[in-house]
């Protein structure tokens, strides 16, 4: 019995510190807070798995072709983004990872000369992005203040619905060499100011290496 209330006591304790410390943060669910608060624990002990195109192999098919549309409908065309890096991410609202949306954002205020981060919501992994566009736009720009770009929510799993970037990242008949598809929410893949695919990382990684020379 003395276990339970001490469970029970623990329990109260986290859920009265999450509301506490996401007091700021009103258009997130309960589950989102506890993701936002324990974040730095997963982020700690998550492996940090990175691919590199060390012989900078050159892409068989340019992602300059490619074009990609936003949550608000508009479509751009990737050409708009040569002569800088591009960090693509593949997004989801109620992951454990959901608070590097600061990170990135972060990185991308702070390197906007030279970087466009672009993020692709997806609803692949556990259903962890059930929003629409509106709702996921409204989310990262409330929470987050995101001012990068965010595609319209579509699959980055390999198959038949595979978002067509996401066909580029993930064919070495396209990329040159990578066919490595996202495992989880917030897998990273870093183009070259000249469209050739350098890194491929897992959800963990953040920092620097996000955007360091191979």
């Amino acid at each position: 019995m003395k276990f339970l209330y001490g469970f029970l006591l623990v329990v109260a304790g986290i859920s009265l510190y999450v509301l506490i410390d996401n007091r700021n943060q009103p258009k997130m669910t309960f589950r989102q807070k506890l993701i936002r608060t324990f974040y730095p624990v997963l982020e700690r002990i998550s492996g940090k798995k990175v691919q590199e195109n060390k012989k900078t192999v050159q892409p068989l098919q340019s992602i300059y072709d490619i074009t990609i549309t936003l949550t608000d409908g508009q479509t751009i065309k990737m050409d708009s983004f040569r002569g800088k890096k591009i960090l693509i991410v593949n997004t989801a609202s109620g992951c454990g990872y959901t608070p590097q949306y600061e990170k990135l954002e972060a990185l991308y205020r702070q390197h906007h000369d030279s970087l466009v981060i672009i993020a692709f919501p997806s609803n692949d992994f556990k259903q962890q992005e059930p929003g629409t566009d509106a709702d996921i736009a409204a989310f990262c720009k409330k929470n987050y203040g995101v001012t990068f770009p965010i595609a319209q929510k579509e699959s980055v799993k390999k198959g038949l619905h595979q978002q067509v970037l996401y066909k580029w990242l993930t064919d070495p008949s396209q990329n040159g060499w990578n066919d490595r598809a996202p495992d989880w929410n917030f897998c990273k893949y870093l183009i070259s100011e000249n469209g050739v695919l350098l890194r491929v990382m897992n959800a963990g990684v953040t920092g620097k290496v996000l955007i360091a020379a191979p």
